[in-house]
């Protein structure tokens, strides 16, 4: 799917899932305070203005997909892993601006960036502990990505997933993604997926109005 297409879509997209807005009907703990208090967080963390004013100083240096994501999604990346506070993070895409985001949400990291399946190198016996995985026009990286790192996850570790519902492949990806023994909770937000593998929760799949 296209930017031009998927812009013309978003009303209709918005409004199919009005009734998840802000955690509506949901009855997990945990899931309703991801929603409210990580997804749907409005504070205005300092650190957005300094991310904004490096991601522009960057930018001559950068090609075109330096700057191809949203600022709502680089801010959520930047809540989601300064929530989930992991010891290492696998940016695996196209190099992005959204490399100052994951980095900025736990600074100290282990950061690997991964465009390519030979650029991924994982420490032996080092869980991943936050996986970005954004390059949805090549579904069998991803994939491949995926078969890798969920072999070395943690109970508290997250993936976040781009494109979703994108593609019909991407669709099907999603679904399988969801479906393996690893995975715990999910939350579809149609742009992005994100998956949890705490097993001690009931697994489940919350859709969400982002």
């Amino acid at each position: 799917m296209n930017r031009i297409t998927l812009t013309l879509k978003r009303p209709f997209i918005w409004l199919s899932r009005f009734r998840h807005r802000c955690g509506y009907g949901v009855h997990s703990p945990f899931a309703f305070n991801l929603i409210t208090q990580v997804i749907y967080e409005s504070t205005p963390y300092y650190k957005y203005k300094d991310l904004a004013i490096e991601q522009k100083k960057l930018a001559p240096q950068k090609d075109n997909y330096w700057k191809y994501e949203s600022k709502k999604v680089k801010r959520l990346l930047f809540r989601l892993v300064n929530y989930i506070q992991p010891d290492t993070i696998v940016d695996a895409g196209r190099l992005a601006a959204s490399s100052l985001y994951l980095k900025a949400g736990k600074e100290g990291a282990d950061y690997t960036a991964a465009s390519e399946l030979s650029e991924l190198f994982l420490e032996a016996g080092v869980p991943v502990g936050f996986l970005y995985l954004h390059d949805y026009r090549h579904p069998e990286f991803m994939e491949e990505v995926f078969r890798i790192c969920v072999a070395r996850t943690c109970g508290k570790s997250v993936f976040v997933i781009e494109g979703i519902r994108y593609t019909s492949q991407m669709k099907a990806l999603w679904k399988r993604m969801q479906q393996d023994e690893h995975v715990g909770i999910t939350f579809d937000l149609y742009d992005l997926g994100i998956l949890f593998f705490d097993k001690t929760k009931i697994k489940q799949n919350y859709i969400v109005n982002f």
